[in-house]
């Protein structure tokens, strides 16, 4: 049973009009600060709750937002998910989150499920499999707001929101140099995303600046289609990179799954960090000071990346401007040195 009170049921208790309710819980002007105030005071005692669904019908809008990750078990993800409900519930907006699994069929079933249920909007983070966006183009030229959060392209013309992933492998790569590592291999996804080219792009040129030339055998990429798949892929890798007669002594990885599973990997293979080789990637995980040894990683502000694509929809959905000019937001990384690529010691 719903015993939730309703606009009539505060008329009543006030002795107010309706009309003088609502415009009192909307903070109209038209409406004196001491009877708002009694409005508010008594609608928060008696857990009033506006009616969304009646709310969105009456402005022709759901008030529902559709997020599309691609994994909810990443913890990066959740950070972004995090930032992404704060501001959308701030402004009383729901979201409903699916996840792609890295698929692009999947991803394409989700935001067709989305559109069918009539959100106001779409926040999404492509799969790895995504190179063609045309079926969100298509949503796009119906009318449906997108905006891309994380992994960003330039298929797609709208409001974009992520990390300075170049700057980020550019510091981390310019790092271990420093700490004496000369030959660094580089594990990426097998994407074609800007999450993957930005990075390895920094880590080319960090090398460049310093005068180290880039060694293809030492780039690897790994496939993303399941999370077993993905762990034989850096298993084979790591392999193959130890295997070699001139073998890397640092690894600079690229998603938070391969930074923490290649760590993992090189402790079950028997290998020493940073003695034998060095690890340094991008991850937001908890446990970077825990792990043995403490991981050095590139940290992402993912609450903020959530909070801004999530403002950035919004607005486009509100029309708060009509002619919009899309911004592609970069928001800067930070490294973060601990044991793991501590000052090479040469022999």
């Amino acid at each position: 049973m719903n015993n939730s009170i309703t606009l009539k049921d505060i008329s009543k208790a006030l002795n107010l009009s309706i009309s003088t309710i609502s415009k009192s819980l909307n903070d109209s002007y038209e409406i004196s600060v001491e009877t708002k105030k009694k409005v508010l005071e008594f609608a928060k005692a008696n857990h009033y709750s506006p009616n969304r669904l009646a709310k969105g019908l009456k402005e022709g809008k759901s008030r529902s937002i559709g997020v599309v990750v691609c994994s909810l078990e990443n913890n990066f993800v959740a950070q972004m998910l995090d930032g992404i409900d704060k501001y959308s519930t701030d402004k009383s907006y729901q979201i409903i989150i699916m996840q792609s699994k890295e698929s692009h069929e999947q991803e394409c079933a989700c935001l067709s499920l989305l559109y069918a249920g009539g959100v106001d909007g779409i926040l999404i983070s492509p799969a790895c499999e995504s190179v063609d966006l045309s079926y969100l183009i298509s949503l796009q030229e119906q009318g449906l707001p997108i905006v891309l959060f994380d992994r960003l392209s330039d298929e797609i013309q709208t409001h974009k929101v992520g990390a300075d992933n170049f700057n980020g492998a550019y510091e981390a790569t310019e790092h271990l140099i420093l700490q004496g590592y000369d030959s660094i291999a580089h594990l990426n996804t097998n994407t074609k995303l800007s999450i993957a080219t930005d990075r390895l792009n920094g880590y080319k040129q960090a090398l460049a600046d310093k005068g180290i030339g880039f060694r293809p055998e030492l780039l690897r990429s790994c496939d993303y289609t399941d999370s077993q798949t993905l762990e034989d892929d850096l298993e084979a890798a790591i392999t193959f990179y130890m295997d070699l007669d001139d073998r890397p002594n640092a690894i600079f990885t690229a998603t938070d799954q391969i930074t923490t599973r290649c760590l993992a990997i090189l402790n079950k293979l028997g290998y020493n960090i940073p003695e034998d080789i060095a690890v340094i990637g991008f991850t937001n995980t908890d446990l970077a000071e825990a792990l043995n040894p403490s991981l050095s990683t590139v940290y992402q502000p993912a609450f903020e990346i959530g909070e801004q694509a999530a403002s950035k929809l919004i607005e486009l959905i509100e029309k708060k401007q009509n002619d919009v000019e899309f911004e592609t937001i970069m928001l800067p990384t930070e490294v973060h040195i601990r044991n793991s690529t501590r000052k090479r010691l040469r022999s």
